[in-house]
This record gives C-alpha cells, sequence and structure tokens, in this order.
C-alpha cells in the first residue's frame, strides 16, 4: 500500500458491559483481527472500555441518593481506566507489535483529578504503541452528566498518520464548532468521531463535517443490546426492567472530503469493517474550499485554544 493511502478498521463492537478486565480482552482480539486485515488504524467507540452508563435512563438516574444510582456508580469506577496503573500496557503493546494505531473511548479514572471522577476520554496510540493524546470529553451530553466530569482541551491534538492529520472528538462534541475549529487549525484531514451508538447520531453529522472540513470523517459506534448486560452486573434486573432490546444499534460509517458516503452506516450489525482512505481526496477537495487556509480570515476572526491540563493543585516541592 503506497504512502499516501492508508486502511482503516472500524470495530463496531459491543463491550463486556462494566467489566474493564474482559473488555480489555475483547478489544485486544479485535486489534488482532485487524492487524491480521493489514489495517493500519483502528478505531473503537466512546466509553467502549468498559461501557456507556446506560443505567442513567432506566434507573431515576436523576433522583437524589438512590442507592441503586450510587452502587452503580461505584461499580463503574471500579472498572474504569487507570492509564497510571498501566490498563492499557498490553493495548499499547499490541500496537507496536502490530504497527497499528488506535482510537479507542475508555471511561478514564484520572489520577491528576483525585483519581474518583471519570472522564470519557478518546486516547490516542500510534504505531510505535506509545499514548500520544488522552482527549477528555469537554462537556457530558445531559444525563451523562450524573456520572461523567467535564474535561478540558489538553487533548484537543492532531496526529501525522503516513500522510495524513489525524484528530477526534466524542460523541456530541462533534457538534461544537469552536472544538472541530481547533483541530482544523492544527492540519486535520482525518477526523474521527466516536460515538456510544446510534444511526441518530452518524447519518446527518459525519457527512456534514466531511463537508465542512473537506476531510474524511470515520464516525464509530459501539453496538449494545440486552443480551449484552452480564448477569453478575449490579442491579441488573431493575436496569433491563425498562431497557429496550437495542440500546445501541451502530451506524458506524465514513464519509469522504466531499460529504458523499465512502462506507454506508453499518446498523445492527456487531463486527470490524474495513474501507482504504487516498489522501489525494484531500488535496482536490481543498481545491475550492480550506476552511483554515484559503477560505479562512483570521485577521477578522480567530480562535484561542488552552491545552493546559486542568487541575485543583499545582504542587511546588
Amino acid at each position: 500500500m503506497t504512502d499516501n493511502q492508508l486502511k482503516v478498521a472500524l470495530a463496531q463492537i459491543a463491550p463486556v458491559w462494566l467489566n474493564k478486565t474482559l473488555t480489555i480482552k475483547k478489544i485486544e482480539d479485535s486489534i488482532e483481527e485487524a492487524s491480521e486485515h493489514k489495517a493500519e488504524l483502528i478505531v473503537f467507540g466512546e466509553a467502549l472500555l468498559p461501557g456507556y452508563p446506560y443505567w442513567l435512563a432506566l434507573t431515576e438516574g436523576a433522583s437524589w441518593n438512590l442507592p441503586i444510582n450510587k452502587q452503580l456508580h461505584a461499580h463503574y469506577v471500579r472498572n474504569a481506566v487507570q492509564i497510571e496503573k498501566g490498563d492499557l500496557n498490553t493495548i499499547c503493546q499490541l500496537a507496536k507489535k502490530n504497527r497499528i494505531a488506535i482510537y479507542l473511548g475508555i471511561m478514564e479514572r484520572a489520577k491528576d483529578r483525585g483519581g474518583h471522577s471519570i472522564y470519557a476520554s478518546l486516547v490516542y496510540i500510534d504505531i510505535s504503541g506509545k499514548i500520544q493524546s488522552v482527549h477528555r470529553k469537554l462537556q457530558p451530553t445531559y444525563d451523562e452528566r450524573l456520572t461523567w466530569a467535564p474535561g478540558d482541551g489538553h487533548g484537543l491534538c492532531v496526529h501525522p498518520l503516513k500522510q495524513f492529520t489525524v484528530g477526534g472528538l466524542n460523541c456530541w462534541e462533534n457538534w461544537m464548532p469552536l472544538p472541530r475549529a481547533a483541530l482544523y487549525g492544527q492540519g486535520e484531514d482525518l477526523h474521527v468521531a466516536v460515538w456510544p451508538g446510534s444511526l441518530h447520531n452518524t447519518k446527518d453529522i459525519t457527512r456534514f463535517i466531511a463537508r465542512e472540513s473537506r476531510s474524511y470523517v470515520i464516525s464509530v459506534s459501539s453496538i449494545m443490546t440486552t443480551h449484552d448486560f452480564p448477569k453478575d452486573t449490579p442491579h441488573i434486573q431493575e436496569i433491563l426492567k425498562k431497557a429496550p432490546e437495542t440500546l445501541s444499534n451502530g451506524g458506524s460509517c465514513i464519509a469522504s472530503p466531499d460529504g458523499k458516503w465512502l462506507m454506508e452506516p453499518v446498523t445492527f450489525k456487531e463486527g470490524i469493517f474495513y474501507e482504504t482512505l487516498d489522501f489525494n481526496r484531500v488535496l482536490e477537495e481543498r481545491q475550492n474550499f480550506d476552511p483554515v487556509g484559503h477560505y479562512s480570515r483570521p485577521d477578522v476572526t480567530k480562535l484561542v485554544v488552552n491545552r493546559e491540563r486542568q487541575s485543583t493543585i499545582e504542587i511546588e516541592d
């Protein structure tokens, strides 16, 4: 494959819900499978490790001091990822072994914020197995705020990958014009949008971002049905009482830089889906529109981005 081509894998899989260890194993298996298909980038959905907090919409999540929500939250935090403790080490090793880059949605239990709150983070691991960025979702959406903390701009980064410059955002962050512009301004031409699911999230925004940015856009969602809830999940019967059979139906897809589908949304199907991207298509579409290049006016409008990692303390020893 030439340097201007990139083979990508979209891992539309279900987590072993709220089980960090078993979900990591499933992610590792997906990386190995994608590598066998010669993929150079694999993308997983938002919060896949260890899963999206579906219970909030099913258990009166906003009720104050309700024991079920406190207990499920504690279980969630215990199964969240602690990067500093090496929870992603085996995944990084697979990236290095197979020379494959990875975008992975995790629930991060952040040590630099005390180690008890959790963040919906998008992790980029390069082909040498190094974690190059951890982007904490800037604004959790609606009921997500009952269990996720708001992030910061530290992870608003882009990364070189062959001839491409890749960046990513979590779920409804993709609707936020200024974070998109922050990535465009750094040269992004391959945009990764990760979602918990479903088609209603991906069918419009994927093509819209592609047309706005004249970039490839990869949207990856998870699959989640009632059959994917482990039987030993705390309060599982209460969760299942109101749960529809399908909670996330996928909708993973790819739009080309002209906004047309390269891979139309795939729904109700678990699997890994592959396409090859041609960087020359980016250059062709930037000929008549480039939002941060020849079709911009920085003398009139300009964005200021704060990429400092936020913390409540600054220690001087």
